[in-house]
């Protein structure tokens, strides 16, 4: 598991199965920064706080210590990683950021995934056992859908979450199934951490300038390749109260009793 500061290098595939198939994929880079984690300096990519999390200015830490103290996940978290988008050159958008929540002897008992859409609106994604097992790589952890992201696909459905970890890669694999539950859109993140050095980080951004610019490009230039295509767009509800959804049969605390 990542115990200092990295790069993350990674491949995003994005494939639609129906009503109109489509499919697209690109190089991304990402900092995977051990929390607490400090402000990471530099003109053609950062990191600063206020980007993630509440995004005040505060660090996240006890912004995901008190999401998962409500689901009792916060005496088995004693280290957490946060994979994220960077800015570059002093622009920012992160569709989504994730919080690897690990024990004392490095096993992944949680995962946090803040959602960011492009209306400026944020919601969280709570992955665990509802035993509070360690996740394993060739499980699925499956959660309602409850946040509007795409004008193309509805609010409702579910989504399942695969989620493989390890010191050298992270792979995260995530499909949304309709209400009817026909699988209808299959995404991934796969690639490999190295040292987060001035040199490497120098590196991934030559090797992919404007990467957040690129993020916020592909998804518009999609968007109008599906409306030529016919696809119904569907107008952005109002958000809902509800901020963190769960995996299934997780569930808060509230009066029950922790697991043993």
């Amino acid at each position: 598991m990542v115990i200092s500061p990295q790069l993350y290098t990674a491949q995003v595939v994005h494939k639609r199965l129906y009503p109109t198939a489509n499919a697209f994929h690109y190089g991304i880079y990402y900092l995977a920064l051990p929390l607490p984690a400090a402000a990471v300096p530099g003109r053609i990519a950062s990191f600063h706080k206020e980007d993630v999390g509440l995004r005040d200015g505060s660090d996240p830490t006890p912004w995901v210590r008190g999401i998962l103290a409500e689901y009792g996940l916060d005496r088995e978290t004693q280290h957490i990683t946060l994979v994220t988008m960077p800015r570059v050159l002093g622009y920012v958008f992160n569709p989504v950021s994730f919080y690897f929540c690990m024990d004392d002897k490095r096993a992944l008992r949680a995962v946090l995934c803040e959602v960011h859409n492009t209306f400026g609106e944020q919601h969280n994604y709570l992955c665990a056992n509802p035993d509070h097992a360690p996740i394993t790589a060739d499980q699925w952890l499956e959660t309602e859908k409850v946040f509007h992201v795409s004008p193309f696909l509805n609010r409702r459905g579910d989504y399942k979450f695969r989620l493989d970890y390890t010191a050298e890669t992270l792979g995260i694999w995530i499909d949304y199934y309709d209400t009817d539950q026909q699988k209808q859109l299959v995404t991934s993140l796969t690639g490999t951490f190295v040292p987060l050095t001035a040199q490497a980080l120098r590196r991934a951004f030559w090797r992919h300038p404007l990467v957040a610019v690129k993020a916020i490009a592909l998804i518009h230039w999609q968007a109008l390749k599906l409306l030529v295509r016919g696809i119904r767009f569907i107008a952005k509800p109002a958000q809902l109260a509800q901020r963190t959804t769960a995996t299934r049969n997780l569930h808060k605390l509230g009066n029950q009793k922790r697991p043993a």
